[in-house]
């Protein structure tokens, strides 16, 4: 009974059933955890190597940098459209037409994203219903699976076979097609392991595409991070006709090291996504930092020699990493052609030796020792003999944790 101010009433017990929300079954990951290992270790004073990290040592250029001050002080800090400034979007139909051969007759085919997470989410989500499938390769970045499944969707794994070079095999994606297949998604150069899709690859998924009516949605964020003798393809350029269905996703955060200055866009011909973008944008984020768009123009017209000698410094950092891994037995290493990931095999005799039963209890005995790795099953639980190492730290970091990493596999 509750008594208050003269009026009593008597409380009953409401049994309700609780419905699970959505975000329950959305996970951070083993990536958030490995990093937080890495980093607490560092606080209390032991060397730590960030092969667990993805986001490039470099500093932004010098040009990019004296746009971030002259902008900042003309005062163009204020509500930017929603869409992306006028001058980036032009700037970007320039880029698209000389690097990706990706024509765009109009700046309403381009949509400036606040990195190229916010432009993957707007993306699944203006094109997945509740049900939908979207196919998506196997190992992947885990948040490309969580962003379907906040669309409520269903990702569809297509596992990639190292036989292959891990080439997406058409052949394994026409046969995760059912009537519920709603898009394709492929990421070239693909995070976890370094694979290029070739040409031929990419003429047939467009293929494959068209004959089912299907989106594709191509993640091209490490477009710029190759290794001679490969090259990058946009599967817009290729598409023709059927451009249409085709969204592309680019990012400054990997090709310009501007990772924390959060600016990213997607290119689309549909009318479809150029009415719902404009919404989702204007709903999540209302706009781009203003300054950093001003910074992306400089990036597209003057970073090119930069990106370069950054593509130079991981390809040293890459063949660092690889000779002192070829000296570990029992492991397999993936030479990449693209990004600064190597995608490691362990074999059962070293997971003998190391007393660790999969990637997990390794990348979890490495983090112990401040060495930094992310597991396999990290990017799909198929992948549990499997482990991502970057090389996107400093060069001084890379060299020093290629000898302890070594050192490490290969206990006495």
């Amino acid at each position: 009974m509750i008594e208050d101010i003269g009026m009593s009433f008597e409380l009953k017990s409401i049994t309700v059933e609780k419905k699970p929300h959505l975000m329950e079954n959305i996970v951070l990951g083993k990536i958030v955890s490995i990093r937080d290992q890495i980093l607490k270790a560092q606080s209390e004073g032991m060397a730590v190597y960030r092969f667990e990290s993805g986001d490039p040592s470099f500093s932004i250029s010098d040009d990019v940098l004296k746009t971030i001050q002259k902008v900042s002080q003309e005062g163009k800090t204020h509500y930017p459209t929603s869409v992306g400034i006028l001058e980036l979007r032009e700037a970007i139909i320039s880029k698209l037409k000389v690097k990706n051969k990706i024509i765009v007759s109009s700046v309403d085919s381009i949509y400036v994203t606040h990195g190229a997470m916010n432009a993957i989410f707007s993306t699944i989500f203006c094109i997945v219903n509740p049900g939908d499938e979207v196919i998506i390769p196997d190992p992947m970045w885990p948040e490309i699976a969580e962003n379907i499944k906040i669309a409520r969707g269903i990702p569809v794994r297509v596992k990639l076979n190292e036989e292959d070079g891990f080439q997406y095999s058409v052949k394994k994606i026409e046969e995760k097609i059912s009537d519920k297949t709603r898009a394709i998604y492929l990421n070239t150069p693909h995070n976890p392991t370094g694979a290029v899709l070739s040409k031929e690859t990419l003429l047939d998924i467009i293929r494959v595409a068209k004959k089912y009516n299907l989106w594709i949605i191509s993640d091209e964020a490490y477009e710029d991070i190759l290794y001679e003798p490969y090259q990058h393809y946009s599967i817009a350029s290729l598409a023709k006709e059927y451009s249409c269905k085709v969204v592309s996703i680019f990012s400054f955060s990997k090709s310009h090291a501007m990772s924390g200055l959060r600016l990213g866009y997607i290119v689309t011909q549909s009318s479809i996504l150029k009415d719902r973008l404009p919404k989702i944008l204007r709903c999540a984020i209302n706009g781009a930092n203003s300054i950093t768009q001003w910074a992306g123009i400089t990036a597209l017209e003057k970073d090119h020699d930069y990106i370069e000698f950054m593509r130079i410094e991981y390809r040293n950092r890459r063949d660092v990493l690889l000779e002192e891994l070829s000296k570990v037995k029992d492991i397999t290493v993936f030479i990449p052609k693209g990004s600064f990931f190597i995608w490691i095999k362990f074999h059962p005799a070293i997971l003998q030796r190391l007393k660790c039963k999969d990637s997990d209890q390794v990348s979890e005995y490495l983090s112990k020792i401040g060495i930094g790795s992310i597991p396999g099953t990290t990017f799909g639980e198929s992948n549990s003999n499997y482990a991502r190492f970057a090389f996107s730290c400093n060069t001084e970091m890379v060299i020093e944790g290629a000898n302890a990493l070594r050192e490490a596999l290969t206990p006495v």
